[in-house]
């Protein structure tokens, strides 16, 4: 499993006009947006990145104006979901 950290210095987390306890969960959701926006995580990785329900998560792409693609490994599981419900 990899982990990966990001620090910065104590002047820039500060910059960040946020309230201090928002600050790793804002930067989280903002790193989401912009992965997934640029084709770099999957919606369920961005997602889980952002820590949000799926349905959270297509909020806050709404909210940003961000459409949500629909990439065909999506459309099988939606159908894969249906046919067992079915």
């Amino acid at each position: 499993m990899s982990k990966l950290t990001l620090e910065t210095s104590s002047d820039l987390a500060e910059a960040l006009r946020l309230p201090a306890d928002e600050r790793l969960v804002r930067i989280q959701q903002e790193l989401a947006i912009r992965l997934y926006q640029k084709g770099l995580l999957s919606f369920g990785k961005a997602r889980e990145l952002a820590a949000l329900s799926k349905w959270e998560f297509h909020e806050l792409l709404s909210q940003e104006g961000i459409d949500r693609s629909y990439d065909e490994e999506e459309v099988e599981n939606d159908l894969e979901t249906l046919e067992a419900l079915g």
